[in-house]
Formats: C-alpha cells, sequence, structure tokens
C-alpha cells in the first residue's frame, strides 16, 4: 500500500530538518568531524542515493520515449490536429527553459557559494555545435544505451517509436511488452522515491557540515528563483498564447480552470491529475472530448513546461556553485536535451530529479549537485506540476479553437 503524499513530504521536510542539524553539528565540531566514521556514513549514504538517481536515468528515458512515441498512433489519423500540438508542446517547453535559464543567469542564485568538484573530475570543454547534431544520431545504439550517451537514447528512442507505429500487429504487440516495462521502471521510481527522505539526510547533512550555515542562503535563493520562473511562466507565457492564438480570455479560464491546479498540488503528479483535467476541459471549458481526450495524455508524457523549468533554474545554480562556465553553447545544450526529455519524462512525482540528472551529464557538470536542491525539491515538485498541467489545458483549448471543437458558450463572462 503507498503512504499518503503528504506523509512523504512530512518525512522528506523532517530529513532536511535533521540533516540541516546534523550537518551543523559536525560543522561546528570542525577538521575532526570531516574524518569521523558518522561524516563518512553520511557521505557514503549520498553517494548511494545519487548512484540510485544515475542508476534509473538510462532505462527511465529509452522506455518512456518508445512508450510516448509509440502511443501516438492517433497523429496520423487526426493529421493536422496532431501537429499543432506536439508543436505547441515543444514550443512552450522550449520557451520555458530558456526563461528558466535566463533567471537563473540574472538572479545566479549559486553565487555566494562554492564547492570544489574533487581531484577526479574536470570539465571537458563542449564539443562543436555541428558535431553536435551530427553526434546525436548513434552509429551503435547499444554502446550509446551503456555509456548513457543521453541525446543519442532520445534519438533511438524516438525513431524506434516509429518503427512500432509503422509496424502493425508486431508493433503493437511490442509496444505492450514496452508499457509493460514502462510500469516496472515507475514501480522503480517509486520505491527510490520513498527513499528519499534518508537521501535527502544524508546529502544535505554532508552539504552544511562542509559549508555551515553559508549554504543556506544560496539554496533558498534557488528556491525563489525557481518559484519566480514558474509564475513567470503561468502569468506570461500562457495567457499570451490563450488570447494570441485563440483569442480567448486567460481570466475565464482561470475561474474554470481553478480546481486542477489545487489536485495537481497535492499529487505532484500529472498523470493522477488528467482524469480531473479532461473533465474540466470539456464540462467546463467546453473543449470537445475528442480533442481533450488526445491532448491531455499526450501532454502529461511529452508536455513537462515545469520539469524544464527547474531543470534550466538548476543547471545554472549548479554551475555557479561549482565555477564552472559552460558558455552559451552549454546552455543551447541544456535547452536541447531538456526539450527532447521532456519526450521522456512520466508524469510521476519526484522523476524531474533522474531526467535532471542527465541533463547535467550532457553538459558536463557534476551530478553531485543535485545534493543541494534535492532538500527543498519536493516542494518545488508540487509547484512545477502545476506548471505542467496548466500547460496541457492551455494547448488543448487553443487546439480545440483552431480546430472549430470549442464551445464559445463555456466561455462567456460569469
Amino acid at each position: 500500500m503507498t503512504e499518503p503524499k503528504h506523509a512523504l513530504t512530512f518525512k522528506i521536510m523532517t530529513g532536511m530538518a535533521l540533516g540541516l542539524a546534523t550537518g551543523l553539528a559536525l560543522h561546528a565540531l570542525g577538521p575532526w568531524a570531516g574524518s569521523a566514521p558518522v561524516a563518512g556514513l553520511l557521505d557514503a549514504g549520498g553517494r548511494v542515493f545519487l548512484a540510485l538517481l544515475k542508476l534509473l536515468v538510462v532505462p527511465l528515458v529509452f522506455v518512456s520515449l518508445v512508450v510516448g512515441t509509440a502511443s501516438l498512433d492517433n497523429v496520423r489519423q487526426l493529421g493536422r490536429m496532431g501537429l499543432k500540438t506536439l508543436g505547441l508542446y515543444l514550443a512552450t517547453t522550449m520557451v520555458a527553459i530558456a526563461v528558466a535559464l535566463l533567471m537563473g543567469v540574472v538572479f545566479a542564485p549559486g553565487a555566494g557559494m562554492r564547492l570544489s568538484t574533487g581531484a577526479a573530475f574536470k570539465a571537458a570543454p563542449p564539443p562543436p555545435l555541428v558535431d553536435t547534431l551530427v553526434n546525436i544520431v548513434p552509429s551503435n545504439p547499444v554502446k550509446a544505451l551503456a555509456e548513457g550517451e543521453m541525446l543519442q537514447i532520445i534519438f533511438f528512442g524516438i525513431l524506434f517509436g516509429v518503427a512500432l507505429i509503422l509496424s502493425g500487429k508486431p508493433g503493437e504487440r511490442l509496444a505492450a511488452v514496452f508499457r509493460d516495462l514502462d510500469t516496472a521502471i515507475m514501480r522503480m521510481v517509486t520505491i527510490l522515491i520513498q527513499a528519499a527522505p534518508y537521501g535527502v539526510f544524508c546529502l544535505i547533512a554532508k552539504v552544511f557540515s562542509e559549508q555551515g550555515l553559508g549554504a543556506a542562503g544560496p539554496i533558498a535563493k534557488y528556491f525563489l528563483v525557481v518559484l519566480f520562473a514558474l509564475a513567470l511562466h503561468c502569468a506570461v507565457v500562457y495567457p499570451l498564447l490563450l488570447r494570441g492564438l485563440a483569442g480567448l480570455s486567460p481570466l475565464v479560464f482561470l475561474r474554470r480552470y481553478k480546481a486542477v491546479p489545487v489536485f495537481a498540488f497535492s499529487t505532484s503528479s500529472s498523470n493522477a491529475t488528467i482524469p480531473v483535467t479532461l473533465e474540466t476541459l470539456v464540462d467546463k471549458l467546453g473543449v470537445s472530448k475528442t480533442v481533450a481526450s488526445f491532448t491531455v495524455p499526450l501532454g502529461a508524457t511529452i508536455n513537462m513546461d515545469g520539469t524544464a523549468i527547474m531543470q534550466g533554474v538548476a543547471t545554472a545554480f549548479i554551475a555557479q556553485v561549482y565555477g564552472i562556465d559552460i558558455g552559451l553553447q552549454g546552455y543551447l545544450m541544456v535547452v536541447l536535451t531538456a526539450t527532447l526529455a521532456s519526450i521522456g519524462t512520466a508524469g510521476v512525482p519526484g522523476v524531474g530529479l533522474i531526467t535532471l540528472a542527465m541533463v547535467l551529464r550532457q553538459v558536463n557538470l557534476p551530478v553531485e549537485g543535485i545534493a543541494l536542491i534535492i532538500g527543498v525539491d519536493r516542494l518545488l515538485d508540487m509547484a512545477r506540476t502545476v506548471v505542467n498541467v496548466t500547460g496541457d489545458a492551455v494547448v488543448s483549448c487553443v487546439v480545440a479553437r483552431s480546430e472549430g471543437q470549442l464551445s464559445m458558450d463555456a466561455w462567456r463572462p460569469d
């Protein structure tokens, strides 16, 4: 039996508080604490948790991509509507990650903190952009999977999913196997998230044992920058889409839609919110069931604006903390990788941290930097889920309006 979401949230916050207290106590003991057995255990616990995060990256992204792409069989049948939906979802995700990176660079939440990457880590210079684009196509997909070459894995996963669509009955049977694999991997994610309070305790304790209270300010600043970027995306980008592309009132949308964000915030899951989103779109916002039943499940699979925003700010934050300049090309790579990764990001709580590990590896940043933000990520996970599902609803309304499948009676002011 799965424990309530709020119980897990309480445990994670408790782990964070205990980790903070333990870390500060060790920091007060001075150099002796660094060699104490308890410090070694904390370091080992944190490293094991990070290893579990990295363990799930490749299977999660590949299998989710195959399942998500193979489920797009309706795109061929719905034609124009499918292309509009895909285009809007990918465009809003790219805007989200670009805004997040801009916020991360402008506000520089990690500028007041400095951590060493250790002698074993050295940031490799990024390859030329042309080489990066060419190398997206893997010459050996098995090698790409084994070495965690994420852009190649994404390309192969999409190509494999398209091949399943075009393979008829054999493709349907194999797609069913991948759906079963996806269910099993999602269960692994759930198991990992249940261990999060202990991982948070170890990671936070280690950071504060080294940094003391000096680490609190930058982490709080990171938290606020992510919240600001999420709010900015909801308050500016989505109203512009509604008004500019569909001529719809953002205020009417907000009044009719307000119950969905509350549910999304409490569950931290786009998938769990699908029934509520569908009911609201059809019954309160006048979207035809034909459109909503296509756009909402697809959005829960590939439209992760909130997750992309977190990954953008987190990438800038971790680069600043470790004093690594990834440059303009590195930030462009983050935009590309995070956008493509959103296709393979399942709508379940906590999965954004796993794909963040993938993004960090793609631009040669230490995955260990996740230790700095994981303690506050549970609250941010709840907030970014609101952005994810709101993006699904906005795009659904825009597409329905363009296809003449939106009842305008529902949009009359109260």
